[in-house]
Protein backbone atom coordinates (compact mmCIF):
# COMPACT_ATOMS: atom_id res chain seq x y z
CA UNK A 1 0.00 0.00 0.00
CA UNK A 2 1.70 3.60 -0.94
CA UNK A 3 1.73 6.53 1.27
CA UNK A 4 -1.39 8.16 -0.62
CA UNK A 5 -3.45 5.30 -0.16
CA UNK A 6 -2.54 4.11 3.91
CA UNK A 7 -3.41 7.66 3.96
CA UNK A 8 -7.04 7.63 2.69
CA UNK A 9 -7.63 4.23 4.56
CA UNK A 10 -6.80 6.35 7.89
CA UNK A 11 -8.50 8.89 6.96
CA UNK A 12 -11.85 6.62 5.88
CA UNK A 13 -11.15 4.88 9.67
CA UNK A 14 -11.04 7.60 11.40
CA UNK A 15 -14.23 9.29 10.19
CA UNK A 16 -16.03 5.81 11.00
CA UNK A 17 -14.63 5.13 14.03
CA UNK A 18 -15.32 8.88 15.66
CA UNK A 19 -19.19 8.34 14.96
CA UNK A 20 -18.69 4.47 16.21
CA UNK A 21 -17.03 6.00 19.49
CA UNK A 22 -19.15 8.89 19.92
CA UNK A 23 -22.26 6.80 19.89
CA UNK A 24 -21.20 4.86 22.87
CA UNK A 25 -22.84 5.37 26.13
CA UNK A 26 -19.89 5.25 28.88
CA UNK A 27 -22.44 4.19 31.35
CA UNK A 28 -20.03 2.51 33.77
CA UNK A 29 -17.43 1.81 31.45
CA UNK A 30 -14.81 3.63 33.48
CA UNK A 31 -15.26 1.37 36.39
CA UNK A 32 -14.97 -1.62 34.34
CA UNK A 33 -11.76 -0.60 33.24
CA UNK A 34 -10.70 -1.19 36.60
CA UNK A 35 -12.02 -4.39 37.25
CA UNK A 36 -10.11 -5.69 34.11
CA UNK A 37 -7.08 -4.08 34.58
CA UNK A 38 -4.04 -6.50 34.84
CA UNK A 39 -2.44 -6.80 38.14
CA UNK A 40 0.89 -6.99 36.39
CA UNK A 41 0.57 -3.75 35.04
CA UNK A 42 -1.00 -2.37 38.38
CA UNK A 43 2.84 -2.82 39.62
CA UNK A 44 4.43 -0.22 37.41
CA UNK A 45 5.15 3.52 38.70
CA UNK A 46 4.96 6.26 37.39
CA UNK A 47 1.82 6.03 35.31
CA UNK A 48 1.67 8.57 32.72
CA UNK A 49 -2.20 8.98 31.86
CA UNK A 50 -4.34 11.72 29.95
CA UNK A 51 -6.87 13.93 30.08
CA UNK A 52 -10.17 12.85 28.51
CA UNK A 53 -11.31 14.97 25.12
CA UNK A 54 -14.30 14.52 23.12
CA UNK A 55 -15.01 11.03 23.41
CA UNK A 56 -12.58 9.69 24.68
CA UNK A 57 -13.18 6.91 27.08
CA UNK A 58 -12.72 8.25 30.79
CA UNK A 59 -9.64 6.52 32.58
CA UNK A 60 -9.79 8.96 35.25
CA UNK A 61 -11.32 6.76 37.49
CA UNK A 62 -8.43 4.53 36.90
CA UNK A 63 -5.45 6.74 37.05
CA UNK A 64 -7.46 7.64 40.93
CA UNK A 65 -7.53 3.81 41.98
CA UNK A 66 -3.74 3.36 40.77
CA UNK A 67 -2.98 6.62 42.70
CA UNK A 68 -4.87 5.09 45.63
CA UNK A 69 -2.65 1.76 45.06
CA UNK A 70 0.32 4.00 45.59
CA UNK A 71 1.38 4.81 42.14
CA UNK A 72 2.69 7.82 41.19
CA UNK A 73 0.71 9.47 38.37
CA UNK A 74 1.47 11.65 35.43
CA UNK A 75 -0.25 13.69 32.75
CA UNK A 76 1.25 15.36 29.53
CA UNK A 77 1.57 18.61 28.72
CA UNK A 78 2.19 19.45 25.11
CA UNK A 79 3.89 23.18 25.38
CA UNK A 80 3.56 23.67 21.50
CA UNK A 81 1.49 22.11 19.17
CA UNK A 82 3.95 20.13 17.58
CA UNK A 83 5.49 18.70 20.91
CA UNK A 84 7.36 17.00 22.18
CA UNK A 85 5.40 16.46 25.53
CA UNK A 86 5.87 16.72 28.86
CA UNK A 87 4.47 13.87 31.81
CA UNK A 88 4.07 16.35 35.06
CA UNK A 89 3.73 14.84 38.12
CA UNK A 90 -0.12 15.40 38.77
CA UNK A 91 -2.34 14.40 42.00
CA UNK A 92 -6.57 14.77 41.94
CA UNK A 93 -7.68 17.90 43.15
CA UNK A 94 -4.58 19.55 41.57
CA UNK A 95 -5.27 22.45 39.43
CA UNK A 96 -4.62 22.29 36.02
CA UNK A 97 -3.99 24.78 33.53
CA UNK A 98 -4.60 24.56 29.42
CA UNK A 99 -1.67 23.19 27.24
CA UNK A 100 -1.05 23.87 23.77
CA UNK A 101 -4.18 22.60 22.73
CA UNK A 102 -6.46 23.24 25.29
CA UNK A 103 -6.30 20.40 26.75
CA UNK A 104 -6.21 20.65 30.68
CA UNK A 105 -2.51 19.58 32.06
CA UNK A 106 -0.40 20.18 35.30
CA UNK A 107 1.10 23.73 35.33
CA UNK A 108 4.58 23.98 33.31
CA UNK A 109 6.16 24.37 36.49
CA UNK A 110 5.85 20.25 37.62
CA UNK A 111 8.25 17.90 38.22
CA UNK A 112 8.86 16.13 34.93
CA UNK A 113 8.76 12.23 35.44
CA UNK A 114 9.88 9.09 33.04
CA UNK A 115 6.69 6.95 32.92
CA UNK A 116 7.12 3.03 33.00
CA UNK A 117 3.56 2.58 32.15
CA UNK A 118 1.44 5.10 29.58
CA UNK A 119 -2.23 5.32 29.21
CA UNK A 120 -3.11 5.90 25.56
CA UNK A 121 -6.84 7.36 24.40
CA UNK A 122 -7.43 6.03 20.85
CA UNK A 123 -10.14 6.07 17.94
CA UNK A 124 -9.48 2.46 16.96
CA UNK A 125 -7.57 -1.06 17.63
CA UNK A 126 -6.58 -4.38 17.11
CA UNK A 127 -5.86 -7.14 18.53
CA UNK A 128 -2.26 -6.54 16.84
CA UNK A 129 -1.75 -4.19 18.94
CA UNK A 130 -2.12 -1.71 16.23
CA UNK A 131 -3.68 1.99 17.02
CA UNK A 132 -5.42 4.80 14.71
CA UNK A 133 -4.92 8.16 16.47
CA UNK A 134 -5.89 11.27 15.39
CA UNK A 135 -3.65 11.75 13.17
CA UNK A 136 -1.12 13.92 14.60
CA UNK A 137 1.25 11.16 15.60
CA UNK A 138 2.58 12.43 18.98
CA UNK A 139 1.24 9.26 20.76
CA UNK A 140 3.44 7.56 18.01
CA UNK A 141 6.47 9.36 18.64
CA UNK A 142 6.18 9.52 22.76
CA UNK A 143 5.76 5.64 22.71
CA UNK A 144 8.22 5.12 20.82
CA UNK A 145 10.87 7.38 22.52
CA UNK A 146 10.05 6.17 25.58
CA UNK A 147 9.54 2.31 25.13
CA UNK A 148 13.31 2.33 24.16
CA UNK A 149 13.72 2.38 28.21
CA UNK A 150 11.03 0.43 28.83
CA UNK A 151 7.71 1.44 29.30
CA UNK A 152 4.58 -0.54 28.31
CA UNK A 153 1.70 1.42 25.88
CA UNK A 154 -1.76 0.40 27.31
CA UNK A 155 -4.81 1.79 25.07
CA UNK A 156 -7.79 2.46 27.07
CA UNK A 157 -11.19 1.87 24.64
CA UNK A 158 -14.50 0.89 24.45
CA UNK A 159 -15.22 -2.60 23.20
CA UNK A 160 -16.88 -1.14 19.78
CA UNK A 161 -13.52 0.56 18.84
CA UNK A 162 -12.06 -2.72 17.88
CA UNK A 163 -11.39 -2.87 13.82
CA UNK A 164 -10.54 -6.68 12.35
CA UNK A 165 -7.20 -4.57 11.16
CA UNK A 166 -6.76 -0.95 11.75
CA UNK A 167 -4.46 0.70 9.07
CA UNK A 168 -0.65 1.25 9.89
CA UNK A 169 2.37 1.96 8.67
CA UNK A 170 5.95 1.34 9.41
CA UNK A 171 6.23 4.39 11.84
CA UNK A 172 2.81 4.05 13.84
CA UNK A 173 3.97 2.13 17.17
CA UNK A 174 2.10 -0.15 18.67
CA UNK A 175 0.54 -0.75 21.98
CA UNK A 176 1.35 -3.84 24.40
CA UNK A 177 -1.91 -4.06 25.48
CA UNK A 178 -5.97 -2.59 25.21
CA UNK A 179 -7.80 -2.59 27.98
CA UNK A 180 -11.47 -2.24 27.68
CA UNK A 181 -14.83 -2.42 29.76
CA UNK A 182 -15.35 -6.07 28.82
CA UNK A 183 -11.61 -7.78 29.01
CA UNK A 184 -7.78 -6.97 29.03
CA UNK A 185 -6.32 -7.86 25.60
CA UNK A 186 -2.46 -8.58 25.55
CA UNK A 187 -1.44 -7.47 22.17
CA UNK A 188 -0.41 -9.80 19.36
CA UNK A 189 -1.65 -12.70 21.09
CA UNK A 190 -5.08 -12.22 20.48
CA UNK A 191 -5.93 -13.17 23.47
CA UNK A 192 -8.59 -11.31 26.49
CA UNK A 193 -8.77 -11.78 29.90
CA UNK A 194 -11.76 -10.79 31.78
CA UNK A 195 -12.10 -10.25 35.92
CA UNK A 196 -7.71 -10.41 36.32
CA UNK A 197 -7.84 -7.35 38.65
CA UNK A 198 -6.10 -5.84 40.51
CA UNK A 199 -6.53 -2.67 42.50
Amino acid sequence: MSDTELDAAKADARMLMRAERAAVVAGDAPLKLIENFPLELATLSPVAGYWPVGSEIDGRPLLAALAKAGRVVALPRMETRAGPARFLAWRSGEALTADAFGVPAPPPTGADLAPRLILVPLLAFDRAGHRLGQGGGHYDRIISLYRAHGCVAVGLAYAEQEMGLTPHGAHDAHLDWVITPKEAIRCGRGDGLRGTSLI
